[in-house]
């Protein structure tokens, strides 16, 4: 089936104009003519040496009295480019080029137009019939492609372009773009991108002593245009397919949830941590998953644990009382989905510890997180635990309250659990869909897609006027849907051996319509019509908000096709579409909002200033 209409057909539509496909190109040992020798020439050929190419100058003598620009100058003095002083000639196009390419240019600039000096008009015409890219200087209609305003740093390279609708404005916004954006982010680009480098060069090594090959297990990073796909968070076991592509899927993890300012800062001890192998994740748990020596009390302990809820990503959502306690913790021991917005709120002088929590790896990871918070609090240090939405809502919040309890010397005065938004139920109010809503839904019910050790949980049972939230379920729609849909194995086990021992006919009580129409027994549950509308949340509440409109029958395709944007959750049920009217379109099957979420831009608005507000309160 066809998918959503990709948003540049939509605002070629609405706004009457076009978007490009940004690519970039690897350049090295191209050749690229640069008709005229003015300061955009000099310009273009600095870009060209940058990207690795052969600039070539094609344009006639200065005239009597004036000089090369001294760009071009300089340019042709450090002979790294070569200057031709002669008019430009059709023939240089399929003869200046590549000798690999039977002398045809890789690319033509076309800098000035002024007094006839070149017919751009032709040489366009020229370079399109042959398909060789040509940018010719303010004729957008001429060009077949344009140079992005760009910003670069180390590897990393951003660039911006308003398709010829504002140059200037497109600068600018690429210097608002790279200011901010945390000093350092292109050395650590590198950095990750050699660690990639070594542990795809050991593996192979180790694969190639075994005699075993080895598949690069899907590493995001090979092409940026792909975003994460809907297996990123899939359960790794001890199976050794799953250990060949633990340590990249682990840096990959690092890359998506590690805020942007932690990733600048990292270190060689930071990679060598990240990539440490855990041996016996799968056996060293008890204790309710808490595993590792009990430590016996610290006499004059004066410490105290908070547990507290970040909400489900944008910083206004946080309480106040998890804001103060933010500001007051000596130690900040953070889940990987507490996001930047929020970390950036812990003052500079607090050390901060960002759980390790990679597939195949959570287990060890939070034994790790509780030893850090017991050897703080017996040092007499207020330590924040901070998770992502709720501590009690599946982030594992009771859990830790019992292990705190457990270790001598901290009673409950000493641990301090503090509610936060969770996104189960605010991510559907982002994304338009009250989770309850009159005539259509009076329940909500909070579900996870994945059970313990990646077992899948007992489905839940079709009610038409209920919805439905799953969490941490997305990296294994395909089996949930399944599920939802159709009766397990196991219960059709248990079916079959209750056969005979209840006698159903027409009139029997045992017998029950689920929403498909189709008759059960008493016994098994109503399974879930695939036209059920629901949809998929991505980033609820961030900037790359993301939100996927559709049904059961296609969400798995629809989440295996636009990738995965971590974290998500999936709502079902006929909520999702009260507020949605728009119908899907024929031959569409499902619907992407990708336009980020800007509902909370309370700084544009006009409140009673602080000074108003001090003068009512004295006359009040």
């Amino acid at each position: 089936m066809a998918s959503s209409q990709p948003a540049a057909a939509a605002s070629k539509r609405q706004y009457g104009y076009h978007t490009s496909l940004l690519t970039a190109q690897d350049c090295r040992d191209h050749v690229h003519l640069i008709l005229g020798s003015n300061p955009l020439a000099a310009s273009r050929a600095t870009h060209s040496l940058a990207a690795g190419a052969k600039p070539i100058f094609i344009a006639p003598p200065p005239a009597i009295g004036t000089e090369l620009h001294y760009g071009v100058a300089a340019h042709i003095s450090s002979g790294a480019v070569t200057h031709l002083a002669r008019p430009f000639a059709d023939d240089d196009l399929f003869t200046l080029g590549r000798t690999e390419v039977d002398g045809v240019v890789d690319a033509v600039f076309v800098t000035t137009t002024a007094g006839g000096v070149v017919n751009a008009q032709k040489v366009s015409a020229l370079c399109k019939k042959h398909r060789i890219p040509i940018n010719v200087v303010d004729a957008p209609a001429l060009c077949s492609f344009s140079l992005l305003s760009s910003n670069v740093d180390g590897p990393l390279q951003i660039g911006v372009t308003t398709n010829g609708r504002g140059c200037k404005l497109a600068s600018r916004i690429r210097r608002e773009v790279a200011a901010a954006l945390p000093t350092g982010l292109g050395a650590a680009c590198a950095r990750l991108g050699d660690v990639r480098k070594r542990i795809v060069d050991e593996d192979h090594r180790k694969a190639a002593a075994a005699e075993l090959t080895v598949v690069d297990g899907g590493d995001e990073g090979v092409d940026d245009s792909i975003d994460q796909a809907a297996t990123f968070n899939k359960l790794i076991t001890e199976a050794a397919d799953d250990a060949k592509t633990r340590r990249m899927r682990w840096l990959a993890q690092v890359c998506e949830y590690w805020p942007l300012k932690r990733l600048a800062a990292i270190t060689d001890a930071d990679v060598a941590a990240i990539l440490e192998s855990y041996p016996g994740t799968a056996n060293n748990n008890n204790n309710n998953g808490h595993s590792g020596p009990r430590l016996g009390p610290s006499p004059g302990t004066t410490g105290r644990i908070i547990l507290a809820g970040s909400g489900p990503g944008h910083p206004d959502l946080l309480t106040r009382a998890t804001c103060k306690a933010i500001q007051a913790a000596d130690l900040v021991l953070a889940d990987k989905l507490v996001p930047g917005g929020v970390l950036d709120l812990i003052p500079r002088r607090t050390p901060v510890s960002i759980a390790r929590k990679f597939p195949g790896n959570a287990d060890r990871a939070q034994e790790e997180l509780l030893e850090q918070a017991l050897a703080g609090v017996r040092a007499g240090k207020t330590v924040l635990r901070l998770k992502q939405g709720d501590p009690f809502i599946y982030g594992r919040g009771g859990e830790e309250v019992n292990f705190f309890r457990r270790q001598g010397g901290l009673g409950d005065d000493r641990i301090i659990v503090l509610p936060g938004i969770t996104s189960s139920l605010s991510a559907p109010l982002f994304a338009g869909i009250p989770a309850t809503q009159r005539d259509v839904a009076d329940q909500v019910l909070i579900c996870t897609g994945t059970g313990k050790k990646g077992k899948p949980p007992v489905p839940p049972e079709y009610v038409e006027s209920r919805t439905v939230v799953f969490l941490m379920a997305l990296h294994r729609i395909g089996g949930l849907v399944a599920e939802l849909t159709r009766f397990t194995d196991a219960e059709e086990e248990k079916e079959e051996e209750q056969e005979g021992v209840v006698v159903e006919d027409d009139n029997s009580e045992s017998k029950r319509t689920n929403g498909n129409g189709r008759t059960r027994s008493r016994n098994k549950r109503a399974l879930w019509p695939l036209n059920t509308p629901c949809a998929v949340i991505e980033r609820a509440s961030c900037p790359d908000q993301r939100v996927i409109r559709t049904t059961l029958k296609y969400v798995a395709e629809a989440i295996e096709q636009e990738g995965s944007r971590p974290p998500g959750l999936l709502v079902v049920g006929r909520a999702c579409e009260v507020l949605y009217a728009a119908p899907l379109k024929k031959g569409r099957s499902w619907v992407v909002e990708d336009e980020g979420f800007k509902g909370l831009d309370l700084d544009d608005l006009s409140p009673i200033g602080t000074a108003e507000m001090m003068g009512i309160a004295a006359l009040a």
